[in-house]
């Protein structure tokens, strides 16, 4: 049994170990070597001001009468030619006066139909009247700054880009919650990851607070795709595009309300996370796709499969280990284990209390992200998961707060 324990164990470590630290230090390697010995440089081709292509910015608002005004004299405020700059904003389902507002505004367009079908549904729709040659989609609750449109269009310069991941940033104020904190504490890894792979090749997808496509590219997606964006994004990739990464071109918004919120939102992107697994299985071909493949399966594949299922084998195999081996070191590693799940459930029983110190909630955020792929799951088999989901709350907006300069 403890050569089963070994295995176990040392295969979790590994696994674990490589999607979270080894990834990144493999991949900056190959930066180093690009960079220096290879003399290639990572430099992103811009347009002249004069040559800037005209743009369609896609908004989608379900229920966000309390944001729709703020964010369309946001992207208008932006630095964009307001005469290359269309501004539509897509309200199906929605039940309030989201609609109503933005139609009150000149030069916005509103789409609407009473029927709530996901967000998908709605997009497949207006996409087909798009005749713009570069599309952007933004989220309602999130807010530009004022070069965004711009970084987020000078990447198609490139003929071999067909998608430009933007920003994202998550608002911080003096004190946040275990959900503030650790989501905002999570975006600035997933943002140093998505550079990195970027210079390499490729970003891994884009979200949906801002990104934008060659309009010619866009396909239609399934209606019953839960995090469209990544699944489109990752489908333009398969196609021979890249997905540049503009990281001036942000989109800021407020962290969850709670950590109920925070779970929340994590479950759904979670189910969908494994769903695109299934559904961009493809890319995992290492001989039609060899870079890609190789940033897909590093960067996502493993991260919604096998890293959630390592960490209880880890565990488990630990405790079998620590009772059947003579090596001590098992029984600190298991000391190890136990302290980090303790501080997460301590930091859990915080959870909506408000610390200055935000690194300590990584074991909790940590085993939170990572439970939620295990419930995803099980929403999937269950056919729990709709894509008309209810959209996790967002924190009142606190004072004082810098839009830009206090993004976590």
């Amino acid at each position: 049994m403890e050569n089963i324990f070994l295995i176990l164990f040392w295969t979790g470590i590994f696994v674990t170990f490589y999607v979270y630290i080894f990834y990144g230090v493999i991949v900056e390697t190959l930066l180093f070597i690009k960079k220096n010995l290879l003399n290639r440089k990572h430099e992103t081709p811009i347009y002249k001001e004069h040559g800037l292509p005209e743009i369609t910015v896609i908004i989608a608002a379900y229920n966000e009468q309390d944001f729709i005004a703020e964010k369309i004299e946001n992207t208008f405020e932006t630095n964009y030619p307001k005469n290359k700059l269309n501004v539509w904003v897509v309200a199906d389902g929605s039940t309030d006066n989201t609609s109503s507002i933005a139609a009150a505004f000149e030069g916005v367009k509103v789409f609407f139909k009473p029927e709530r079908k996901g967000k998908i549904h709605a997009v497949n729709r207006v996409m087909k009247k798009v005749q713009t040659p570069i599309t952007i989609f933004t989220d309602a609750n999130t807010f530009l700054n004022n070069e965004a449109l711009h970084n987020l269009v000078h990447p198609f310069k490139d003929p071999n880009t067909g998608v430009v991941a933007g920003e994202k940033k998550v608002l911080s104020t003096e004190k946040d919650s275990a959900a503030g904190a650790g989501e905002g504490f999570y975006w600035k890894y997933e943002s140093w990851l998505k550079s990195a792979d970027a210079q390499l090749y490729s970003t891994m997808g884009a979200a949906g607070e801002l990104f934008a496509i060659k309009t010619t590219l866009y396909r239609e997606i399934s209606s019953d795709t839960l995090i469209e964006d990544f699944v489109l994004s990752m489908q333009i990739a398969a196609e021979g595009y890249k997905i540049a990464y503009a990281p001036k071109a942000i989109a800021s918004e407020l962290p969850s309300a709670n950590v109920k919120e925070e779970e929340k939102r994590k479950i759904r992107i979670a189910a969908g996370g494994l769903q695109a697994v299934w559904r961009l299985r493809k890319i995992m071909n290492p001989i039609k796709y060899p870079l890609l493949s190789f940033q897909f399966v590093s960067h996502r594949a493993l991260r919604w499969t096998l890293a959630p299922l390592s960490l209880p084998i880890i565990l488990l195999s630990n405790i079998g280990l620590a009772v059947e081996s003579n090596h001590t070191i098992y029984r600190y590693a298991l000391l190890l284990q136990v302290g980090f799940y303790a501080l997460a459930f301590a930091f859990y029983l915080l959870k909506d209390k408000n610390f200055k110190s935000k690194v300590l909630f990584v074991p909790f955020y940590f085993t939170m992200m990572n439970l939620s792929v295990f419930k995803g799951l099980l929403r999937l088999i269950n056919n729990q998961q709709s894509v008309v989901w209810e959209k996790a709350k967002r924190r009142e907006i606190p004072t004082p707060i810098n839009r830009e300069a206090d993004a976590a």
